[in-house]
C-alpha cells in the first residue's frame, strides 16, 4: 500500500483477449450501465496461486469527469427524495448482500488471498454497515426550538452533492460498504474508486445497488490508478473524497483534494502496540495476540504488529508461539496480496534479525503445495526488537509480530506514545486500574482492553489519531452522518407583535 500502483508496472498492457482468464475483462460501471475503456489495461492476480483472473481498465482523467457529469444529473432527483424512500433500497441491498453471501466471499478470496472464513466475516461486516444505513432516517434527525417568544429555529441536514471513495486492497467488499450506504442514503452521489488489485467485488457491489432499484447514477464504479485518483482529487464537479490505504498515499490524497476546495478524510496507516502485563491472562493473552497479528495475512490496519512486553512474560510469550505455529498457509492464513508484498515483508523480517532481534516463529520462504505460485507468508514472531529497528517503527502490513521489552507500564506507554501512528492499542491484563491507565493515556483513536482487534461495531465510528488519519470525524457510524451532509440552520418569527430586537 506504498503508492497507488501496486501492481507490477510490465503487466500494464493494452486490452487483449485472455482465454485463460477466469472473468471477463472488467469495464467501468457509469450511469448505470457497463462503460468499456480503450485505454490501458492490467493484470488483476489470483493470490492464491498467482494466476492472472481479469484485466482492469486504467481509466483517464476524461472517464472520470464522465462519471461525475452522471451523478450530478442524478443528483437532484436522488436528493429530493426522502430519506426514508432512500433507505428503502438499502433495506433492499442488505438483503441482496445476504442472499449472494457466498458468492461475494468467494469472490473476495479470488482476488484478495484471504481464507474463505475471513471472507465470510468481511460480508457480515457489510451487511452491519447497510443496516446502520437502513436506521439514517432515525437518527438524522433536524432538531426544532423555540429561541424566543414567536421565535422558532430549526436544523436540517442537506447532502453534499457528488462524492468520491477511493478504497484499498485489503477489504475489497466491506470498505466500499463503509461508505457508499450512509453516503447515498443521505442523498449523495457516488464515484467509487476501489483498489485496481481487487477490482472484482466494486462491480458486484454496483449490480446489486443496480438490482436493488438504485436510480442510474447515483453509483458510479471508476477502475484505474494514480491517474484515476488524481482526476478525482482535482475534479471540481466532485464536493468530497474519502480514502482508505497507506499513511504515505492518505497525505498525498488529503493535500491533493483539500488544495481543490473539497472536503477530505483519509485514513491512512498503522502500528498497533499491544501492551502485555504480567497479570494478563495467559491462553485468552495468546490466542488473541495470534489471532490479531495473522487475520487476514496481517493485511489490516487494525491488526497488531507490535507487542510491548512489560515485565516477565515469558511463559505468554511462549504459549503466543504455540498458537502462531497452528496457523498454517494455505489452511487457515491466507495469502499476501502480491509478490511485491511477499518479498517486502520477508526483508523486514530479515533486517530485523541482521539487527540482533531474534526470530522465534520464522514465517519466509513459504510454499503451499498445488499452489507453489502463491504468495505466502508464514506467521512470524521476532522478539527482542529494540524501537529503533525499522519492524518497529514502519507498518509491515503482514503476519508479522515484533515483540519489544520494557520494565515498566509507563515504559510501554512511552514506546507506543512515541509512534507517529494512533490507529489502536490493546492492553493485556486483570486489573481494572492499570486498564484504564493505559487506555487513558495511549495516543490511539481505538482503544481495546483484552481484545487484539478493538474494532468499534455500529453505531460507533471507526477512525484513528495522528498520522493514521487525516481529517475531522470518523468514516462510520454516527460521525459519518457529519462528514457526508451539510447543515442548514432556519430561523423563523410568525408574530408581527413581538418588538423588534437583535433578531429582526
Amino acid at each position: 500500500m506504498d503508492g497507488f500502483n501496486t501492481q507490477i508496472s510490465v503487466n500494464i498492457t493494452r486490452n487483449r483477449e485472455n482465454k485463460s482468464m477466469k472473468y471477463s475483462i472488467l469495464t467501468n460501471f457509469i450511469k448505470g450501465e457497463s462503460s468499456p475503456s480503450n485505454g490501458k489495461f492490467l493484470d488483476v492476480f489470483n493470490p492464491l496461486n498467482g494466476e492472472v483472473i481479469t484485466q482492469v481498465p486504467l481509466s483517464s482523467a476524461d472517464v472520470v469527469d464522465d462519471a461525475v457529469a452522471g451523478a450530478k444529473q442524478a443528483f437532484p432527483n436522488w436528493a429530493n427524495l426522502s430519506l426514508k424512500d432512500r433507505a428503502q433500497i438499502i433495506f433492499r441491498y442488505r438483503h441482496l448482500l445476504e442472499k449472494n453471501f457466498e458468492e461475494l466471499a468467494a469472490l473476495i478470496t479470488e482476488e484478495n488471498g484471504k481464507t474463505i472464513d475471513e471472507a465470510r466475516a468481511e460480508v457480515s461486516v457489510s451487511i452491519e454497515m447497510a443496516e446502520f444505513a437502513t436506521s439514517l432516517p432515525q437518527i438524522c434527525l433536524g432538531e426544532v426550538e423555540m429561541v424566543s417568544r414567536g421565535v422558532e429555529c430549526r436544523s436540517e441536514r442537506y447532502p453534499l452533492g457528488v462524492v468520491a471513495s477511493i478504497t484499498p486492497f485489503n477489504f475489497p467488499n466491506m470498505v466500499p460498504n463503509w461508505t457508499i450506504p450512509n453516503a447515498i442514503t443521505l442523498g449523495n452521489t457516488m464515484i467509487l474508486k476501489a483498489s485496481e488489485q481487487v477490482p472484482l467485488s466494486a462491480n458486484r457491489i454496483a449490480e446489486l445497488f443496480s438490482d436493488a432499484g438504485l436510480p442510474e447514477g447515483v453509483l458510479n464504479v471508476v477502475h484505474g490508478g494514480r491517474e484515476t485518483v488524481e482526476a478525482i482529487c482535482e475534479n471540481p464537479g466532485i464536493d468530497a473524497v474519502t480514502f482508505v490505504g497507506s499513511t504515505k498515499v492518505a497525505k498525498i490524497v488529503y493535500k491533493k483534494a483539500s488544495g481543490n476546495f473539497k472536503r477530505v478524510l483519509c485514513l491512512g496507516g498503522a502500528k498497533n502496540h499491544l501492551i502485555v502485563l504480567p497479570d494478563a491472562n495467559e491462553e485468552m493473552t495468546a490466542t488473541n495476540v495470534a489471532a490479531s497479528m495473522t487475520g487476514c495475512a496481517g493485511q489490516r490496519c487494525m491488526a497488531a504488529s507490535a507487542m510491548v512486553a512489560v515485565g516477565n512474560i515469558d511463559s505468554i510469550i511462549t504459549s503466543l508461539c504455540e498458537e502462531v505455529k497452528k496457523i498454517v498457509p494455505g489452511e487457515n492464513l491466507g495469502a499476501v496480496i502480491s509478490k511485491q508484498a511477499q518479498e517486502r515483508i520477508e526483508s523486514y523480517i530479515t533486517e530485523a534479525e541482521s539487527e540482533g532481534a531474534k526470530i522465534l516463529v520464522d514465517g519466509r520462504g513459504v510454499t503451499v503445495n498445488g499452489k507453489e505460485n502463491g504468495y505466502y507468508v508464514g506467521p512470524t514472531v521476532i522478539d527482542f526488537v529494540t524501537p529503533d529497528m525499522k519492524i518497529a517503527t514502519e507498518e509491515v502490513f503482514g503476519p508479522v509480530l515484533a515483540i519489544m521489552r520494557a520494565d515498566t507500564v509507563d515504559e510501554a506507554l512511552k514506546i507506543e506514545n512515541n509512534s507517529p501512528y494512533g490507529n489502536a492499542a490493546s492492553v493485556f491484563t486483570q486489573s481494572g486500574s492499570l486498564a484504564n491507565y493505559v487506555a487513558e493515556r495511549a495516543s490511539a483513536g481505538m482503544i481495546g482492553v483484552n481484545i487484539g482487534v478493538p474494532v468499534p461495531r455500529e453505531p460507533f465510528s471507526f477512525g484513528g489519531w495522528n498520522e493514521s488519519k487525516f481529517g475531522t470525524g470518523d468514516i462510520t457510524g454516527k460521525s459519518s452522518i457529519e462528514f457526508w451532509t451539510k447543515l442548514k440552520k432556519t430561523t423563523t418569527k410568525w408574530n408581527p407583535e413581538a418588538r423588534t430586537n437583535w433578531m429582526s
